[in-house]
């Protein structure tokens, strides 16, 4: 089972800055850094918790510059998520910030992603390197005999639930494993369970647990 990216891209790294609030988005960064190679060059942002419940202006804890060819939010502060929005829009630099209610309002738009999980980006261009690795999972899987015996992550979650959920797969029927990787993917993924969203009448993990098995039946079906 191929479950790690090698970096075949002679580009030089995609620079990635990573926005987050005590220590938010670990996993994701983790996960970035094992399944992404030097295919990324990670510049993280690490804000305190216990902020001001409205922030009016967040100059004073967002960076006075900002060089980038991506912005992840992980910000826990609406108003930090809102200000960054702005500060990268004029710059011209994509946000994905998962879960977020940021409106693609204005020079935003185009600019501003916000899925409902990390694992819900669909593919787009303009996100490099990261938009076609890492988003809503694309396998491809091989059979014999009726069971899968190989099973490659073509895409996968940012905070690398996609690659161990595959592994545990391999060896079983296509039905024993769509309905498996379901739950291996809920037992590594970090989102926040009691995070219950009304639009998708699920819990984020549900979603991703949901994602990956649409992905994998998408990918038996094409073996």
């Amino acid at each position: 089972m191929k479950n790690e990216k090698s970096n075949t891209n002679t580009d030089r790294p995609q620079r990635i800055a990573v926005f987050q609030q005590n220590g938010s988005a670990q996993s994701k960064i983790a996960g970035l850094k094992k399944y992404g190679g030097d295919s990324v060059a990670l510049e993280i942002f690490d804000l305190p918790l216990g902020l001001p419940p409205v922030i009016d202006n967040a100059a004073e804890y967002l960076p006075a510059d900002l060089s980038a060819d991506l912005v992840l939010d992980y910000l826990k502060h609406p108003d930090l998520s809102e200000d960054l929005a702005d500060m990268c829009a004029a710059k011209g630099i994509p946000v994905v910030g998962s879960g977020k209610k940021i409106r693609p309002h204005g020079n935003r738009r185009g600019l501003v992603f916000t899925p409902p999980t990390c694992c819900g980006l669909s593919r787009n261009d303009i996100l490099g390197y990261y938009g076609e690795h890492f988003g809503a999972p694309e396998y491809k899987v091989r059979t014999e005999n009726g069971r899968i015996v190989d099973v490659e992550v073509i895409r996968g979650a940012p905070c690398g639930a996609s690659w161990p959920a595959a592994e545990k797969i391999v060896g079983l029927t296509p039905d024993q494993a769509i309905a498996r990787i379901g739950l291996e993917t809920q037992y590594v993924c970090t989102a926040d369970p009691s995070n219950w969203d009304p639009l998708f009448g699920k819990s984020p993990v549900h979603f991703a647990a949901d994602v990956h098995a649409a992905a994998l039946k998408r990918a038996i079906e094409q073996a």
